[in-house]
């Protein structure tokens, strides 16, 4: 019962972050860009809900436009990164021996990078910019997801089902998609949820250095220009730091919910 009560508020968190980003121009009372000069550094209030930053910019507002660009950043590099990786592990997998072995040199070989290490030099090289913070998340991003599916394809690939269809004349396309994909599709959505989380996350820390999204608002920026009032304006980085911490909470719990669910699926069959 307490397991689904927070399964429960883990998925409204989430629902609500993504209703926020989804519908931001007309939930959000001000426009991200309007100025109250006379307000600067104004704390919460009945027409300010989180307060107003050094300009005089409604916060709240802000923020909003803030989830927009976190989650935008976490599902598309989840989804190159899926869509990649799933290809390039179940590849090597399906094929074994030198394609393989080189695939997984060339995964070893990237692993060596400290990831936001390297995130931080593209953009760096490439220039601030969302598109720029995407691409450089998903450079590293598609290794994990190729190392799991490939895990998971040779187990696969040595039970009986599999080889009946490959004794049948499966070729390696229809192997892959209808047969391969639906079973390593679980683990596979574990690790997108785990993805997520860290792409929330990194997407915060290239914004927080002034590497992510030059038009836009986002968690990392806002904490950015509110690290200089800690004191005598802490609303600045108090609400921005807290919807981070929730939305990487929220959703590094909700790959365990799901990890769990899986595990007892697969009990519950047998396997």
């Amino acid at each position: 019962m307490r397991q689904r009560l927070a399964l429960g508020l883990v998925i409204l968190v989430i629902a609500l972050f993504c209703a926020a980003a989804i519908f931001a121009g007309k939930i959000a009372p001000f426009a991200p860009e309007d100025q109250e000069l006379c307000a600067g550094l104004a704390g919460p209030s009945h027409w300010h809900w989180l307060g107003q930053d050094k300009l005089g910019r409604d916060v709240f507002s802000r923020m909003l436009y803030g989830a927009r660009v976190s989650l935008l950043v976490g599902v598309s590099v989840v989804l190159i990164s899926a869509l990649v990786g799933f290809w390039v592990g179940a590849l090597a997998g399906a094929l074994g021996g030198m394609v393989d072995q080189l695939i997984m040199r060339v995964i070893d070989l990237l692993m060596a990078f400290p990831g936001i290490l390297l995130a931080i030099a593209l953009v760096a090289v490439l220039g601030p910019g969302l598109g720029n913070v995407i691409l450089a998340l998903s450079v590293l991003g598609w290794v994990g997801y190729a190392r799991l599916v490939r895990a998971q394809v040779l187990v696969e690939r040595e039970k009986a089902y599999f080889e009946s269809a490959r004794a049948l004349g499966a070729g390696r396309l229809r192997l892959i998609f209808r047969h391969l994909a639906p079973n390593v599709s679980g683990p596979v959505l574990v690790q997108a949820s785990f993805g997520l989380a860290g792409a929330v996350l990194s997407e915060a820390s290239l914004s927080f250095l002034g590497l992510g999204s030059q038009k836009m608002p986002s968690f990392g920026s806002l904490l950015s220009h509110g690290i200089n009032f800690l004191r005598t304006a802490p609303h600045l980085t108090i609400f921005p730091g807290l919807a981070v911490f929730l939305l990487v909470v929220s959703f590094n719990l909700l790959g365990d919910f799901l990890g769990d669910y899986l595990r007892v699926e697969d009990k519950g069959r047998g396997r």
